[in-house]
């Protein structure tokens, strides 16, 4: 028996895991080009805001940022803070804390349903293991002396099924737990911008503005689930 008879002995199940390999791998490299584009670097265009903050004030900064045109988390939650720094801090928090809600959607889109790909996938390969054997022994049942390609049928689709089964699984578990390492990372990047730009703002009016250093490289993984 070839390759090919063993994929058609695998049965119908067979098919339903190899759309399910499809539609994880492609949420995946959607969610890993969604997280690249989120998460470019955005240390220079920070510390260029905090520099006309304390200069020009949050108008020109904000007018700063937006000339950037940078996608990234941290840069949407420092944009939505400027944008209501005129209003004070306490106003400039509350945007950007919806803001950041906002970036957590989109950071966090598609990870559960990578989870679900991750606990369905063995189950159907499970199926298809019981289908199998029930198969083997219909053909016992049937056959007096059944010849080993009729045994091999039920036996293939038995062990092709789980072992598709696993495969997808493992892929699933090991594209999220990725990607939600990446977004937990972006995600940091974003809070700490939400924690120092009301000091921005505060600390102008006293005359100063503090310096920050906002480096995201270094930014450990957050151990918290989302």
């Amino acid at each position: 028996m070839n390759v090919v008879e063993l994929l058609r002995a695998a049965g119908p199940l067979l098919w339903v895991l190899a759309a399910l390999s499809v539609y994880v791998v492609y949420t995946a490299a959607v969610r890993a080009q969604t997280l690249a584009r989120l998460g470019r670097d955005p240390d220079a265009l920070i510390e260029r805001a905090r520099a006309v903050t304390a200069e020009s004030g949050p108008a020109a900064a904000l007018a700063e940022v937006d000339r950037a045109a940078h996608p990234g988390s941290a840069v949407n939650v420092l944009r939505a803070g400027l944008g209501r720094a005129d209003r004070g801090p306490e106003a400039a928090q509350a945007a950007m804390n919806s803001a950041l809600l906002a970036e957590d959607t989109r950071l966090y889109a598609g990870l559960s349903a990578l989870g679900t790909a991750a606990q369905i996938a063995p189950l159907l390969g499970l199926l298809g293991t019981v289908i199998g054997m029930v198969n083997s022994f219909l053909v016992f049942s049937n056959t007096t002396n059944p010849t080993p390609d009729q045994l091999a049928q039920g036996i293939s689709e038995a062990l092709i099924n789980t072992a598709a089964g696993l495969i997808v699984a493992v892929i699933a578990y090991v594209a999220r737990n990725a990607l939600k390492a990446r977004a937990d990372r972006i995600a940091t990047g974003a809070e700490r911008v939400r924690e120092e730009v009301p000091a921005w703002l505060a600390g102008r009016g006293r005359g100063v503005v503090p310096e920050v250093a906002l480096n995201f490289d270094s930014v450990p993984a957050v151990g918290a689930t989302r």
